[in-house]
This record gives structure tokens, sequence and C-alpha cells, in this order.
């Protein structure tokens, strides 16, 4: 069958693919930038990928007419003030070009939201399910609520806090219960539910056997990892503490914080899980996902995280209208050195930042990374999602790789920390040299007073990086 899917370099997108791939569908990939898609070469052979923006209704002329169902799995949670609209008409420009195919079926991932108040999150989420409603295909809602998985913003969170914290001072919404599920029984809802007609016009609740409250999460978190940790809520932290207490201490953004501390004081506990009868699927319990997801962040297998959607850094456009790098008007800080191993220099340039480091001066580039949270910047902690891969539109530390070419030895990153003005930092190897780039591109007198108050620094760490770069 021809499967249409939305949201296909996301984080579950991702991770659905290879699925219905190997159930034998033929899969129309939906992205906004084709460069962005970065998926094995083994799985790009078998998909076709095109390019649509659903707030562009002119874009929609690529879906195919020929589609059989199709996957909505579209969220803009923290990009912009206004989500609940755009969101909104993105739906309802997805249901006018679906409804010009043949397509019979269309599933929605949505979120639990069975009480009578609800986040402005879920209720974007209800609105959507109102506007992709249909007399001309059916549509099968998923609700889930906190999905567990490597890279998921979920489990990031939990990690970051029990593995920084060993004793917490947390709001009262840590009493709040929820019913978590596994990344893997998500794909296994979703790929299963696909055209089988006992779904159809209807909406259900996945999670896992176990409904937990946050607190009961984070200790199950710290009893499997052997981590002696204490929490205490206290009554006192308002809505907008506890956004900063996220933010500050975990990797996410203030208004995903802002987002999730909203939905987190709200119950999303399953009202049934007859589909899981339906479709015969046995839920594992929080703390087996929680084993698997560190398995797989052991062995260096994640397959995507939230960390590279551009709704974690400061993106409101295409990669490409970056890529060009500019040098009218910008500061350039520009160094070569022969290198002494041509492998061991690439290989070194494809590990920076994350666990690895800077190579030189880290302790300035966690102190800037530091100042960079405190200015409500992503600051250093979403570190990157594989050690030694690198893609483009991946995160690293406060920058987004704009291009990345292992074979021509180029890197170009961009600059997602809060700045008087834009900055690329760029990575060449021609010949036996490598070339370091740094270029400042100031806004106003700010600009331009920023630059001059680090060049002393740019001096010492730019020189130290790639002295550590070309050595062997």
């Amino acid at each position: 069958m021809k499967i249409l899917l939305t949201g296909a370099n996301g984080y579950i997108g991702q991770r659905l693919l290879p699925s219905l791939i190997d159930l034998g569908h033929n899969v129309v990939c939906c992205v906004r930038d084709k460069h962005r898609f970065n998926i094995a070469n083994s799985l790009l052979q078998l998909v076709n990928v095109i390019e649509v923006d659903f707030l562009k209704p002119e874009t929609l002329v690529n879906i195919p007419s020929d589609i059989d169902a199709a996957y909505y799995l579209m969220h803009s949670m923290s990009t912009s003030d206004n989500y609940v609209e755009l969101e909104r008409r993105a739906a309802n420009n997805f249901k006018v070009a679906a409804n010009k195919t043949s397509i019979k079926q269309v599933i929605y991932l949505s979120g639990i939201s069975n009480e009578k108040s609800l986040s402005k999150h879920l209720k974007s989420r209800r609105a959507v399910e109102f506007e992709l409603t249909s007399k001309g295909y059916n549509l099968t809602v998923l609700r889930a609520g906190i999905i567990i998985g490597s890279g998921s913003a979920s489990f990031e969170i939990i990690r970051d806090l029990v593995e920084k914290l060993p004793v917490m001072i947390a709001p009262k919404w840590l009493n709040t219960k929820c019913q978590p599920i596994g990344i893997a029984n998500v794909i296994e809802f979703l790929s299963k539910t696909l055209l089988v007609r006992e779904t159809y016009n209807k909406n259900f609740d996945i999670g896992g056997p176990s409904i937990l409250s946050y607190k009961q999460m984070l200790m199950g978190y710290s009893n499997i990892r052997g981590l002696n940790r204490k929490i205490y809520t206290v009554p006192i932290m308002t809505p907008k503490l506890s956004s900063y207490w996220l933010y500050f201490v975990t990797s996410t953004s203030y208004k995903l914080a802002k987002a999730l501390v909203n939905s987190m004081k709200i119950e999303v506990i399953c009202r049934n899980n007859t589909l899981s009868q339906i479709l015969n699927i046995k839920t594992i319990t929080y703390e087996e996902a929680l084993r698997r997801t560190l398995k797989k962040i052991d062995a260096n297998e994640v397959v995507s995280s939230w960390t590279d959607s551009l709704i974690s850094g400061v993106f409101q456009k295409n990669l490409s209208d970056f890529l060009l790098v500019p040098t009218y008007g910008c500061f350039i800080d520009k160094r070569s050195q022969k290198i002494e191993n041509h492998t061991s220099t690439i290989n070194k340039i494809w590990a920076i930042g994350g666990e690895t480091g800077w190579y030189y001066g880290n302790f300035l580039w966690k102190l800037r990374g530091y100042l960079d949270k405190l200015s409500g910047g992503v600051g250093l902690r979403r570190g990157r999602t594989h050690k030694n891969i690198l893609h483009r539109g991946d995160a690293v530390d406060f920058w987004r790789v704009l291009f990345a070419d292992k074979n021509a030895g180029r890197l170009l990153l961009f600059a997602e920390m809060k700045l008087p003005g834009e900055a690329w930092l760029e990575f060449k190897i021609e010949e036996d040299k490598l070339i370091q780039t740094a270029t400042f591109r100031p806004k106003g007198v700010l600009g331009r007073l920023y630059w001059y108050s680090v060049l002393p620094f740019h001096g010492l760490i730019f020189k130290g990086m790639l002295n550590k770069l070309v050595k062997t």
C-alpha cells in the first residue's frame, strides 16, 4: 500500500518509517526540507521524498493522488506563541489535500485529554483532531501521554533531573498521575492500526500497564540507575518558577518547559486500552521501557532525538537560508594549519561537542553555555544525538549543523546561542590543511561591541582548538 508519512524527519516519524518499510508498504515521506531528511541509504532507496509545507497551500500539489492511508505526526508545540492557530491551519490544509486523493484512512497521534480542564497544549491537540475529521476518509486518533524512549523530550527531562540532582525541591505537580508508554509500543500501535476497519472514525488512549506519579517515575529511574535520590515537593512553586526550574536543570527550551509544566498539572490516564486487545499488543512496563532506552543509549543507537528538531533552537526558516556564509559587513576569524593525519582530524571534527567537548578551553565553552542559558538561550545541554555521526539539521550543543560532508572534509555550523547578530563556524580540509573559519555578522552597535569584547577569548580558544584538531 502507498502510505503518506507527514513529519517523516520528526522524532516519531523517523522510528515509524523502518517499521512501515518492513511491512512492505510504499512510503511517501513529507518533509519541509529534503536536505534535513537523514536516513540510511538502504532505506532512502525504498521511499519517495517530497517537499511539503502544510502552512503553504501551494506546496500541497506535490502530494500524489493515489495514497491509500496517511499518518499525521506534525506538532509545533513551542515554535511560536501562535502555535494553536498554526496547528489548526496546517491540519485544515492537510485535510483539503487529502480529500483530493484516494486516501481511506488518516492516523493521528494526539495526546491523552480526558480531563475537563486542559492545558493550551492539549486543547490544541483536540482542536487538530476536530480539524482532521472528514467525510472523505476515516480518521483514527491514538492518544498517548508520556513517551519513554531514547531521545524523547520526556525521557531526557527525567534523565537530566535524576542524574544531576541528588536532592530535589520540586513543585507539587510531581504528584500528578500519568500513564507512560514505551516508544516501541507507540510504533507498534501506529503500524498495526493501519487500515484496520475496527479503528475507523474512533479515538483510543494508549498507555503502558502502570499508572504512576511523576515523582514515582523519577524514583523509578533512580532505582534502575542505582542512584540514591531524595525528592521533596512544595506547594509554593508557581508555574513560571516550575518552568524555569525545568529550563535551567534540563536540556529543554523555556517555551517547551512552560508547555510541559502546564500539561503536567493535568492527569493523563487512559480511559481504556481496548486497542491493545483489537491489535493483540502487550504493552511493556515503565521499568522495562527505561531499561530498553538506557541500553540503546549505551550502545549509541539513538535513532532520533527531540533536540534535533528545529523547535529546540531558534530556527524559524529553512536551513538553506543560512548555507551561504556572508562576508560583507562581517567579522571573520580565519586560521589554517597543516594536519598530521587526515583521518584523525576528520574523526575529531565529527565528534566535536557533546561529551567530547571542544578540545580546548572547555571551561570557557561551558561558561559561555551557562551565560547563554541565563539569557534564555539553549546553552550546551542539548549535546548531540550521536557521538561520531553528524547530519544536516542536527543539534551540537548551541550550534546547528548546516552542512556535513565527511568525504569532502567540510562541516558548517550555525550558532543558536543568544547573540546580537548571526554566527557561523566552519571546518574545511583542503589538501593537507585544516581551515577553521568563524564568521560573525553583527546587528547594530551592540553586535560590534560584543565581537570586540570576546575577541581575546576567540584568539585563545580558536587557536587552541585548531592545534588539537590537527595533531594526532
